[in-house]
């Protein structure tokens, strides 16, 4: 499929109405690694709407989740982990406001369909954004917003995005990016490695071959939707044992559907595992 350029006129200029010059400064470098959780709930969100269970009458705030995402920054360079639905409020819960690149899982609503707030991104940064995934999820972010690569009316704006496929290991923003080829029911998607952190959402197998790349992990996050069978998500009980396989230091839930209440799942779980909750924010030394 190759490299697709998008940009809101075809001689690639930069919009007019954008700023020539960043408006905000990059991040300061850090030591190590950081992991935010933007959101760690399953595709509707938690509470879903008008549901009168527990979970989602909860009072407590680690079980309200937002749509699955992170953002990990590694030295200077940020890199965001899907564009959900909820990106904006996203950022301004977590405040962040500078992204280097774009990484995808695959391109499930839940997943894509806060792509039009990077042009926020784009604006304030003044500059494209470089986004990264798999073949069919490239191809399909192109078809389902066709609006950002094609000519239009702008409006607005549009998002100034290059899509690329990743198909191996690839220096990203001066850091390398490890993807991780795991099974969303029968769908090939990608989760990330970067340093001792690694992101896995929306998987129901993970292939020997991935597993042996996730060897001595500081951090994993895992997907782990919720106690009964599902075809395309991790149970709990899956969960567990794939997080057992893997033995990173540390192990977080993400991806929980309001089956899972926060404060029993955690006194439920193995030492070293635990459930993620919205805006928690982990550091790995390397």
């Amino acid at each position: 499929m190759g490299k697709y350029i998008i940009s809101m006129k075809q001689n690639n200029e930069w919009p007019s109405h954008f700023p020539k010059k960043p408006v905000i400064k990059a991040p300061k470098r850090i030591s190590g690694t950081k992991i935010t959780i933007l959101g760690c709930g399953t595709s509707s969100g938690v509470p879903h709407l008008a549901c009168q269970c527990k979970v989602c009458k909860s009072k407590n705030p680690k079980n309200t989740r937002l749509r699955a995402s992170v953002l990990i920054q590694a030295g200077s360079k940020v890199f965001l982990i899907d564009t959900s639905p909820d990106l904006r409020a996203q950022a301004f819960a977590n405040h962040f406001t500078w992204i280097d690149a774009v990484l995808f899982t695959h391109p499930h609503a839940d997943h894509v369909h806060g792509i039009d707030e990077l042009r926020s991104f784009n604006y304030v940064m003044a500059r494209p954004i470089h986004c990264y995934g798999n073949d069919w999820t490239m191809e399909s972010v192109r078809s389902k917003f066709d609006y950002i690569f094609n000519y239009t009316q702008e409006g607005g704006g549009k998002p100034q995005i290059e899509l690329n496929v990743l198909k191996s290991s690839k220096i990203i923003a001066d850091t390398k990016v490890i993807p991780l080829e795991v099974i969303h029911g029968k769908l090939p998607v990608l989760g990330y490695r970067i340093n001792d952190i690694a992101y896995i959402t929306d998987c129901s197998y993970i292939p020997d071959r991935t597993i042996k790349k996730l060897s001595k992990l500081d951090v994993l996050v895992l997907d782990c939707l919720r106690y009964t069978t599902h075809p395309t998500h991790f149970t709990v009980e899956m969960a567990i044992d794939y997080a057992r396989r893997i033995n990173a230091k540390r192990t977080y839930f993400t991806h929980m559907g309001h089956e899972i209440e926060y404060k029993t799942f955690a006194k439920s779980l193995p030492k070293g595992m635990f459930p993620a909750y919205d805006g928690l924010v982990l550091l790995s030394n390397r």
